[in-house]
C-alpha cells in the first residue's frame, strides 16, 4: 500500500532538492521514505515467548509458597497469567514500535532495509540511465536505517566512506523526528560528496528518471 509519510510542503521541498542535485552533479537520484521493509511476523511470537517466560518465573515462584489446594489454585492462576503476559506482549509489539524493534536484531533490520532498497532501485528503473548514474536515498522509519545504493557509474568513483557520512548525517535528523530535513541534508551532503568526487553538471543531459518523492506507508 502507498501512503504519504511526507505532507505536500515536505515532499515539494525534497524534490526541489532532488532537482537541484541532479542540476549540480548531472546525476540521476530518487528519494524514498518507506513505513517499514518487511512486516517481522516472528516478533510477536518473541514478545509472546518472553512476556510468558517472566510470568511463568513470577507466578511460579508464588505457587511454590502455597501450601496443599492452595498450591493446585495457582498452578491454574498461573496458567491464566502466563497466557494474558505473552498475549500482552505481543500486542504491544504492534502498536509500540520501539518495543517492537527490542526483537529486532540491527543486522536483520540493516540486511531487510538494504535489500528493499536495491528492490525499489530496480522499479524505480535507476540502472537504466545512459551514464549508469543512478542513486537512491531510502529511509525506513520503523527500522531506523537509511541506506544509498548507487549505480556502478557512481560506485566506480565514490567511497563508502562518502556514503557513510550521509547515512549518519540523516540518521542524526531521524533520531530527533526530522524526517523533512533529514532527507533535504542527507542529499545535500550526497551532493557535496559527489562533487569533490568529480561529478559536475551537464547542460545537455535529460532528466532521465522523475524527480519524485517515493512514499510507502504502513500496509
Amino acid at each position: 500500500m502507498t501512503g504519504a509519510l511526507l505532507d505536500a510542503q515536505a515532499e515539494s521541498a525534497v524534490k526541489q532538492r532532488v532537482a537541484a542535485l541532479e542540476v549540480a552533479t548531472g546525476v540521476e537520484a530518487v528519494s524514498a521514505v518507506i513505513a517499514r521493509a518487511d512486516s517481522y511476523p516472528e516478533i510477536p511470537w518473541k514478545a509472546f515467548a518472553l512476556g510468558a517466560s517472566l510470568a511463568a518465573i513470577a507466578t511460579g515462584a508464588v505457587a511454590l509458597c502455597r501450601p496443599g489446594w492452595e498450591a493446585l489454585e495457582a498452578v491454574v492462576e498461573a496458567a491464566a497469567t502466563i497466557l494474558a503476559a505473552g498475549g500482552a506482549a505481543a500486542v504491544a509489539t504492534i502498536w509500540i514500535a520501539p518495543f517492537a524493534r527490542l526483537f529486532l536484531p540491527r543486522s536483520r533490520r540493516q540486511g531487510e532495509v538494504l535489500q528493499y532498497a536495491q528492490v525499489l532501485f530496480l522499479e524505480a528503473g535507476l540502472f537504466r540511465t545512459s551514464r549508469r548514474d543512478g542513486i537512491l536515498l531510502l529511509v525506513s522509519l520503523f527500522e531506523r536505517q537509511v541506506t544509498v545504493v548507487a549505480d556502478s557509474g557512481i560506485r566506480d568513483k565514490i567511497g563508502a566512506a562518502d556514503l557513510d557520512s550521509v547515512v549518519a548525517a540523516v540518521t542524526a535528523r531521524l533520531a530527533r523526528g526530522q524526517l523533512k530535513e533529514a532527507l533535504i541534508d542527507g542529499l545535500t551532503r550526497l551532493e557535496e560528496a559527489l562533487i569533490a568526487r568529480g561529478f559536475r553538471a551537464l547542460g545537455d543531459k535529460a532528466n532521465e528518471i522523475p524527480d519524485s518523492v517515493i512514499q510507502r506507508g504502513p500496509s
